[in-house]
């Protein structure tokens, strides 16, 4: 299959794979071309098949490429067919996309040496989302649309999911009963979300989608994963990366610098950072609403969606242990 989509950029292709980093949401493949001595990167979408919402992927990383960013981002390379997405063959109707090789690791888990160069960055990416020009709609809701994000997990569905689990996740009602409660709380208060300021955001910024220098770890030089770019609050941006560090060994140090670099760039209203603990939840409601989902559709095993539900459960039980500390935080460097 990796031969064929090959060939769709380089009928000519000689070259060597290796198996790259595979995600939940996708599978990447690095590729070497012999006769240039040149490496790019495959990437392949699991989840969904729907050409648009690549296509507007590329279309930002496109407008956001005519920007002086002081970090790197993904370029597509073109197929000889003349478009940058290609179908992959194996009759799964998935598309694939081929982009150009970034030199870099990926941080390790909690990294406290790159977080303040983190912050930087996403605070860059902030105010360059801000003013990019796309020319299309996006194709992924906002994250305060969570009623309409899902269809196959309507409330009434979702309400008697975590009071009843099916029998393989009986064990877990105590975990499923806090998510209930916030999602209860979240589905009441999404409206007031919509008054607060909003552009395109990345969406789903974490220490997987980024690299460091390899030599200097405390230097971000790319931000990966574009996929679920959408128009959203912009207070969500910081509120996902803080919430990825919730329940880490150093999360007060890590929330810490990370709002530390992002102040220097960009700097939120009372009423943003109010919103942020907020946002958060939101977040993992989310997640926990996509996994749902993912497992009615038979994506995934009922192990992931215990995984999530146990991880999520805890990450709203610390968020709510943490409300004192985490506003005054907020606010002494956001502000």
């Amino acid at each position: 299959m990796i031969q064929r989509l090959m060939e769709a950029y380089w009928p000519d292709w000689n070259g060597s794979t290796v198996d790259g980093p595979t995600g939940w949401n996708n599978t990447t493949c690095f590729i070497h071309r012999v006769r240039e001595n040149r490496r790019s990167v495959m990437r392949m979408y699991n989840t969904h098949r729907d050409k648009g919402k690549i296509q507007f992927e590329l279309a930002v990383l496109n407008s956001l490429q005519q920007m002086p960013l002081s970090f790197r981002i993904p370029v597509p390379i073109i197929s000889t067919s003349g478009d940058h997405v290609v179908q992959l063959s194996d009759g799964s109707d998935r598309y694939a996309c081929l982009f150009a090789y970034i030199e870099g690791v990926r941080p390790e888990a909690d990294s406290i040496q790159s977080v303040l160069s983190f912050g930087e960055k996403t605070g860059e990416l902030v105010n360059a989302l801000a003013v990019c020009s796309v020319g299309m709609d996006p194709v992924y809701p906002p994250y305060y649309e969570l009623l309409q994000s899902y269809p196959l997990c309507s409330e009434a569905f979702v309400l008697d999911f975590c009071q009843r689990p099916p029998q393989p996740l009986s064990d877990l009602r105590d975990a499923l009963l806090i998510l209930e409660e916030a999602y209860v709380d979240i589905c009441g208060r999404l409206d007031s979300l919509k008054k607060l300021p909003q552009q395109l955001v990345h969406g789903d910024l974490n220490f997987s989608n980024l690299l460091v220098d390899a030599e200097e770890s405390s230097k971000v030089v790319a931000l990966l994963d574009f996929e679920f770019c959408t128009r959203d609050v912009r207070a969500m941006e910081p509120a996902v990366v803080i919430s990825g560090f919730l329940g880490s060994e150093f999360e007060r140090e890590l929330i810490k610098r990370f709002c530390e670099g992002f102040a220097c760039r960009v700097r939120l209203s009372s009423e943003e950072i109010t919103a942020i603990p907020f946002l958060m939840r939101l977040r993992m409601v989310d997640v926990f609403l996509h996994f749902m989902s993912r497992y009615i559709e038979g994506t995934d095993d009922v192990n992931v969606l215990r995984e999530q539900v146990g991880s999520l459960a805890a990450g709203c039980k610390r968020l709510e242990h943490s409300h004192e500390w985490m506003d005054d935080m907020l606010n002494q460097y956001l502000m």
